[in-house]
C-alpha cells in the first residue's frame, strides 16, 4: 500500500528531478523537460507548476514574433538567493559572489601583505566583502551562504588552528567576524582544499575525479582530491606536506637563490620570478636554481603520487606562471620515482582559484540542504522586485530552514 509519506517522498524526487534537468540543460520546454527528467509530461507539467509558485522555477516570456503559439520554457530561478567566496591570502583578499549556481557576478580585490596584523586584515576582508555586494546589487541578507578559504591549517570545525604564512592568523575567529556583517550559514575551508574542488570543476582538472593540487610560490601546499571530494583527513590536516622537513618547501628563497643574472636589488618576492625568466632564456645558473627547486618539488610529488594515485597533479600558486619552465624537469623526475606518471597541468584559474572554489563549495553545501530529497526543495519566501527583461516573473527571496552559521 502506497502511504502519504511515500507519495510526499516522490513528489520530492520528482521535484529534484526537474531542477536537476533544469540546471543541466535549462531553459526547456516541457516536453523536453520531461525527456531530461526521465517522466512523464503530465507529472512535469504539474511539478512545474509546484516550483514555479515556491519560486525555484521561472516560465520565461515567449518568443517575441514567433509563428503559432510558442511553447512555454522554463528554467531554474538561479538567482534567487546568492553565494559568497572568500580568498583570505598573505598578500590579498579576493571577495566572488555568484548566484545559486556558481555563476559568478561581480569581484573585489583588496592587497595585504603578510606583516599586515589581524585586525588590518579582517578590515581588508570587510571592504572586499562590502565591495563585492555593492558591486553585484546585493544585500547582506541576500547571501545565503558563505565560504572563506584561509591559508593554514583548518581543521573540521573551520578553526585556523595554524598559519605560517601570516604570522597573527592562527586562531582568528573568522566565523564570528564574517557572522557579524552576513546572517547566513558561514563555513572556513583550507584555501589548497579549495583551490582544488575549482580545478575539478571549472579548470584544468575539470572532469577529473582523482587529483593532486599543488601550492607552489612563496609558500607551499597541496590538496587531493578522491572521487570528486577534497580530502581532509582526520582533523583536517590533509596535504600539508609542504611542512615537512625533508621536503623544505616552504624555503624557496633558499632553493632559488639569486644568481647573477638577476638584478641586484630585486624584491625578495620578485627573486624566483626573475630566476624563472632567466632559465627560460637559457641562463645557466638559472636552469641549475630551477633543477634545485625541481628536484624537493618532486620528492613531495611523488610522495603524494604514490599514495593516492592521481589522474592528474595541476600546479597552481605564484609559480604556475612558469609552468613552461617547471613542467618539463618536474615531469623527468616523477618518471624516475613513480609507478605511474600522472598528467601534469597548469592551473588556468589564476589567482581566482580559491574565491572559485569557496563559491563551489558554497553552492555544493545549499544544495545539500535545499535540495535534499528527505526535506526538500525548500519552499522560499518572496517578496517582487525588478529584474532584467525577458524573463517573467522575479523574486528577492531567502529560503525558509537554512542552515545557521
Amino acid at each position: 500500500m502506497v502511504t502519504g509519506g511515500d507519495l510526499q517522498h516522490l513528489r520530492r524526487l520528482n521535484a529534484l528531478a526537474v531542477i536537476s534537468a533544469l540546471r543541466a540543460a535549462g531553459p526547456l520546454p516541457l516536453t523536453q523537460l520531461a525527456e531530461h527528467a526521465e517522466l512523464a509530461r503530465a507529472t512535469v507539467k504539474e511539478v512545474v507548476a509546484d516550483l514555479v509558485e515556491q519560486g525555484w522555477v521561472l516560465e520565461l516570456d515567449p518568443s517575441a514574433g514567433a509563428k503559432g503559439r510558442p511553447a512555454r520554457r522554463y528554467r531554474f530561478h538561479a538567482e534567487a538567493g546568492r553565494v559568497l567566496g572568500l580568498d583570505i591570502g598573505a598578500h590579498k583578499v579576493l571577495a566572488a559572489i555568484a548566484d545559486l549556481d556558481g555563476r559568478v557576478l561581480h569581484i573585489a580585490r583588496e592587497p595585504v601583505t603578510p606583516d599586515d596584523s589581524r585586525h588590518e586584515r579582517l578590515a581588508a576582508v570587510d571592504r572586499a566583502v562590502a565591495s563585492c555586494l555593492a558591486g553585484s546589487g546585493t544585500a547582506a541578507a541576500g547571501v545565503w551562504a558563505a565560504v572563506a578559504g584561509s591559508t593554514g591549517y583548518v581543521d573540521l570545525e573551520g578553526h585556523v588552528v595554524l598559519s605560517r604564512a601570516i604570522h597573527d592568523w592562527s586562531g582568528v575567529p573568522l566565523v564570528e567576524h564574517l557572522g557579524r556583517r552576513l546572517p547566513c550559514t558561514i563555513l572556513v575551508e583550507n584555501d589548497s582544499r579549495l583551490a582544488a574542488l575549482a580545478e575539478c570543476r571549472k579548470g584544468a582538472a575539470r572532469g577529473v575525479s582523482n587529483m593532486v593540487y599543488l601550492h607552489i610560490g612563496r609558500r607551499a601546499g597541496a590538496a587531493i582530491v578522491l572521487d570528486g571530494v577534497p580530502l581532509r583527513g582526520s582533523t583536517g590536516a590533509a596535504g600539508e606536506i609542504g611542512v615537512h622537513p625533508l621536503f623544505n618547501l616552504g624555503h624557496t628563497s633558499e632553493l632559488l637563490s639569486a644568481i647573477p643574472s638577476v638584478e641586484p636589488g630585486t624584491p625578495p618576492e620578485a627573486v624566483a620570478g626573475a630566476v624563472f625568466e632567466a632559465a627560460r632564456r637559457g641562463d645557466p645558473e638559472a636552469r641549475g636554481a630551477v633543477l634545485r627547486y625541481v628536484k624537493v618539488l618532486g620528492l613531495a610529488t611523488a610522495a603524494l603520487t604514490l599514495a593516492v594515485d592521481p589522474e592528474v597533479v595541476v600546479l597552481g600558486g605564484g609559480f604556475s606562471r612558469s609552468a613552461d619552465v617547471l613542467l618539463p624537469p618536474l615531469r623527468a623526475e616523477l618518471e624516475t620515482m613513480c609507478l605511474r606518471t600522472p598528467d601534469l597541468r597548469a592551473s588556468t584559474l589564476g589567482e581566482e582559484c580559491v574565491a572559485a572554489g569557496a563559491v563551489c563549495y558554497a553552492v555544493d553545501h545549499l544544495n545539500g540542504v535545499l535540495f535534499n530529497p528527505e526535506v526538500g526543495p525548500t519552499s522560499i519566501m518572496m517578496e517582487s522586485t525588478q529584474i532584467p527583461s525577458g524573463q517573467q516573473t522575479s523574486v528577492r527571496s531567502r529560503p525558509r530552514g537554512r542552515a545557521g552559521s
